[in-house]
């Protein structure tokens, strides 16, 4: 419940923001979104509780629903954020992700680490675009989810909050400690 909750508002978050984004007077990123699913993948690996099966079931699911908003190719974001959804849970037990400073850090690897495997699986399928444009996207795109990723991922641990059986569970789940 708690990662079909997280599913849910994800998808509002990236369907609001495909909405609303490109008509903010933002000059050098105003064509830039933030990485909503990469950071939701993440944040889904990041807080596994049980199983692992559920988070990357969570995690491909947003990639795909961030496929159907963004218009790119079927499967691209799925198999993106099913990865980076790995390599959270992956580094699950040894980062904390607590204060202002980590949260961005975190959201800038995560968002670097999804646009890395991105052109990965893009180079096998289609030709890129010069080294420059790609760098320069890199470099907006992890800028963008840096700092949107403060309120994203506060969002996510209040939701975790929410879903919380005990008082200790919520306390931690607020601080942004692993389950």
């Amino acid at each position: 419940m708690r990662s079909a909750t997280i599913v849910l508002i994800a998808y509002g978050l990236m369907l609001v923001c495909a909405v609303a984004w490109r008509s903010l007077p933002l000059p050098i990123i105003g064509d830039t979104p933030p990485d909503l699913a990469a950071l939701t993948a993440a944040y889904l690996g990041l807080t596994a509780r049980r199983g692992l099966a559920g988070a990357v079931g969570a995690a491909v699911l947003t990639g795909y629903l961030a496929d159907l908003l963004s218009g790119s190719p079927h499967g691209l974001l799925a198999l993106t954020c099913g990865l980076v959804c790995l390599a959270a849970v992956g580094v699950q037990r040894r980062i904390l992700v607590r204060g202002w400073a980590l949260t961005v850090g975190f959201a800038v690897a995560t968002s670097l680490l999804a646009f890395i495997l991105g052109l990965l699986i893009r180079a096998i399928s289609a030709p890129l675009a010069g080294g420059a444009t790609e760098l320069w996207g890199a470099l907006r795109t992890v800028l963008v989810t840096g700092v949107g990723g403060l309120f994203v991922l506060r969002l996510y641990r209040r939701v975790d909050a929410a879903f919380a059986r005990t008082h200790r569970e919520r306390d931690h789940a607020l601080e942004g400690l692993a389950p």
